[in-house]
């Protein structure tokens, strides 16, 4: 069995791919692709950002959280009297001039630096210098743009990646060409952030967080009104802890604790485990999919309740696991939704960032990693010289005092990444996450189910048709839900909302999966962001 690297893009997938053909694990090859994602998705990851690695190496199982902290300036109520709105689509709470979404005061204490070293001082074969040098080499000189980098707002969204690209004079200069974006096949050289790259493998982390750079970013964010000090960057750990699990018709599902979203994902799949998901024809669209859809949004409804109810950063919030992962409150969500009973989410009004990216690797010994990392949807901020752009994770806080995302100093907000890992008999049987904001504890539970319950080859399983209703009683579905469906859940009563695109917008999901008879490993990149599968 070869080992393989899935992505969302394919010049970082092609660098891990290098690594496990020279001899590297699962761990090697997932640092180097992240740090590489973050060379060529300057608005999705990087050093500015944050996330959450599940690792399964020689048995053993681990999540290396390196969420983003709020800086010691921020207070609960700072942002109380100017809250607008709530999109309805992904959690972000819209502030009068957009403060939380773009801008210094965005920005909360980055975790990439530190987790990716953490991961790879534990269970790596490379060097820090050595894991760091593919992405200095494509930064200076120069990646191929794939896709449209910067996109114009749309609404609800006020603020779109266009305008953070513009944001910072460095942003201008690096990113546009005469205020215009590179287009596709155009090339894109980041000197600067080679630069600063370069500085990090060389003196290690302890440089971004306590060093002379540790410095220089502080004091620009503290010049441009941002909350981080540098005691903030200095006191900053990665936490690591085993992954909370359930069954799911035999098999076992890992994922992560909150701030992230792996609980809601377990929870989900276990209100569905009571149901014969197998008996809907789903890829036929068949006469019965009106309720099979009914059913999966209600589902959706009753675990996004749970998460909006009691979620929060653990370390803060005394967060009731246990309910999450109970097969007993599982049953009880299903007596309620069998019962005909209309799950409401309990939402501030009823209007409420899809740029993280994922990756997923497993090496030619069954080792996995399921990596999900991300700068929020991008702070456009970039400390003159640096050439990163910070998160924005400030976004998705609460702006209200006394609830269990509010914001404090040194606190996590709620995300819905979710690295998961689904086992047979103990052993790596899919590796999945996704991007794509509000929208991934959907998007990866019905890949789930689709493999285990439709009995999907992983890439049919990606592509397949999905449907999103987590946040609000809207039901989102793509092109491909045909007009009569629509017609029929209206006449249950379901709103629906159907979106133009074929394949969006809903997470993307990026999975590999174990084929046992064949002894080979299989790759499924979603389609909706045009990612990559390579094997070793």
């Amino acid at each position: 069995m070869k080992g393989m690297v899935v992505a969302p893009q394919p010049q970082a997938v092609e660098g891990g791919v290098h690594v496990l053909k020279a001899g590297g694990n699962a761990v090697d090859a997932a640092v180097v692709t992240a740090f590489l994602q973050g060379v060529v998705s300057p608005l999705s990851c990087g050093v500015g950002g944050f996330g959450q690695m599940l690792v399964c190496m020689d048995g053993e199982k681990k999540v290396i959280d390196f969420h983003a902290k709020a800086g010691s300036k921020v207070t609960p109520d700072m942002w109380n009297d100017i809250v607008q709105a709530e999109r309805r689509d992904d959690m972000v709470y819209m502030l009068e001039g957009d403060v939380n979404e773009i801008g210094y005061q965005s920005i909360m204490v980055p975790g990439t630096v530190l987790g990716l070293h953490e991961a790879l001082t534990r269970y790596g074969t490379l060097s820090w210098e050595e894991a760091l040098q593919p992405a200095i080499r494509l930064a200076s000189e120069g990646w191929m743009v794939t896709r449209v980098l910067g996109r114009p707002a749309v609404p609800p969204i006020r603020v779109g990646s266009l305008d953070k690209l513009a944001y910072s004079p460095d942003g201008r200069r690096i990113y546009l060409r005469n205020g215009t974006l590179y287009k596709a096949g155009e090339f894109i050289v980041n000197k600067d952030l080679a630069e600063t790259m370069t500085m990090i493998a060389e003196e290690g982390p302890d440089f971004f967080y306590k060093g002379e750079l540790a410095e220089k970013m502080i004091d620009d964010i503290d010049r441009n009104g941002g909350f981080l000090t540098l005691k903030d960057l200095n006191a900053y750990r990665v936490n690591i802890y085993e992954p909370f699990t359930t069954t799911y018709r035999g098999y076992t599902v890992a994922s992560i604790d909150f701030p992230g979203g792996g609980l809601t994902n377990l929870e989900l799949l276990n209100i569905l485990e009571g149901y014969n998901l197998n008996e809907y024809d789903w890829l036929g669209m068949g006469s019965d999919i009106a309720e099979y859809i009914h059913l999966l949004s209600m589902a959706m409804r009753a675990a996004e309740a749970d998460r909006v109810t009691y979620g929060a950063d653990p370390a803060f919030v005394n967060v009731p696991r246990e309910l999450f992962i109970s097969k007993v409150n599982a049953a009880k969500w299903r007596k309620r939704i069998n019962s005909g009973e209309r799950i409401i989410v309990p939402k501030w009004q009823p209007e409420e960032s899809s740029s993280t990216t994922h990756l997923n690797v497993m090496d030619k010994d069954g080792n996995a990693v399921s990596l999900t990392h991300t700068l929020a949807s991008g702070s456009g901020a970039i400390t003159p010289g640096l050439g990163f752009i910070y998160n924005n994770s400030m976004q998705k806080c609460t702006p209200f005092p006394g609830l269990p995302n509010s914001i404090a100093p040194g606190k996590s907000r709620l995300t819905q990444m979710s690295p998961t890992i689904v086992f047979d008999n103990d052993e790596p049987y899919m590796v999945l996450g996704a991007p794509g904001g509000g929208k991934i504890c959907s998007a990866i539970v019905q890949t789930i189910i689709n493999v285990i319950d439709h009995s999907m080859s992983i890439f049919e399983a990606v592509a397949a048709p999905r449907i999103h209703c987590l946040h609000t009683d809207i039901i989102d579905v793509s092109a491909r839900i045909p007009n009569y469906i629509c017609r029929e859940l209206e006449q249950m009563g379901e709103v629906i909302e159907k979106h133009p695109a074929s394949y969006g917008p809903f997470g993307t999901v990026h999975a590999i999966h174990v084929d046992k008879m064949r002894d080979r490993l299989c790759g499924g990149s979603d389609p909706r962001s045009g990612g990559c599968v390579l094997s070793e």
